[in-house]
């Protein structure tokens, strides 16, 4: 734990040290890049999903299917 606050702190510091253009760059790309790995773990839950429902590893049902399940 001490090593990754240690990696932030210095990480904020160099921030700190660009100017306040390059940081507005930064923090585009930062959430661009995270925005693209949510979409692409978003990709891969959906496929895998699809998957699933196509060999018959998913149930279909209404809720009170659900929880009659749940009490077996």
């Amino acid at each position: 734990m001490m090593l990754a606050v240690s990696s932030l702190q210095n990480a904020i510091e160099t921030v700190e040290q660009l100017s306040a253009d390059e940081q507005v760059q930064l923090i585009d790309v930062v959430y661009r890049r995270l925005a693209e790995g949510r979409r692409e773990e978003l990709a891969l839950a959906i496929a895998e999903g699809r998957l699933a429902y196509r060999t018959g590893e998913v149930k279909r049902g209404s809720v009170d299917d659900l929880l009659a399940d749940f009490d077996e």
